[in-house]
């Protein structure tokens, strides 16, 4: 399992803040860092795999646990 770098708690945020908030999130950490973000909104789902595709970093993982969803991030 790769380390996160940084994790991003977005609970409770509906579209489009969990991706606003990823990708400052993201400005923070270092090319090749994972970060890890939390999400309760359903469409984060689709839209995390759209961002990354679009902007060319990696989702590593995309989990569903109880009552979220759980993004693993790497940095391009």
């Amino acid at each position: 399992m790769n380390e996160a770098a940084e994790k991003l708690d977005a609970r409770g945020l509906n579209c489009p803040l969990p991706i606003l908030k990823t990708r400052k999130a993201l400005n923070q950490i270092n090319a090749g860092q994972i970060l890890e973000v939390t999400s309760s909104d359903p469409g984060s789902v689709k839209d995390m795999a759209a961002f990354c595709k679009q902007t060319g970093n990696r989702l590593v993982a995309s989990n569903e646990t109880e009552n979220s969803f759980v993004f693993l991030i790497e940095k391009a």
